[in-house]
């Protein structure tokens, strides 16, 4: 293992006390590109967990607490009309984060679950 990693998750077992498998695991999910769901009973550190490899990786980060209410516009951003310059600009969501946190899913609608 590199020892560029091996110090990473030196320093998260050190934030996250226990769980040094899901800190691998996570760490292959990331350095291949992919995305990863954690499921855990509350209070156990999912989010500590995600905002400290994002710290460590010196990822940008971000969190979403998903609501009923939220749009997909909420997620991936808008297109504003500036009318005196006659153009639109867009203003980027969340989801443009190079590491995003993802909270209850399961709230969302499945028009918002989509644009994930």
């Amino acid at each position: 293992m590199n020892t560029d990693i091996q110090h990473a998750l030196q320093q998260l077992n050190t934030l996250i006390l226990g769980k040094e498998n899901v800190l691998q695991q996570l760490f292959t999910a990331v350095l291949a590109g992919g995305h990863v769901l954690l499921e855990d009973v509350p209070g156990v550190g999912k989010t500590t967990l995600a905002h400290g490899v994002a710290a460590v990786l010196g990822l940008d980060y971000r969190r979403v607490q998903f609501t009923n209410d939220m749009l997909p516009s909420d997620l991936l951003g808008i297109n504003v009309y500036r009318p005196n310059e006659g153009r639109f600009e867009f203003h980027p969501g969340p989801v443009f984060h190079a590491f995003l946190l993802a909270d209850e899913i399961n709230r969302a609608s499945p028009k918002l679950q989509s644009a994930l």
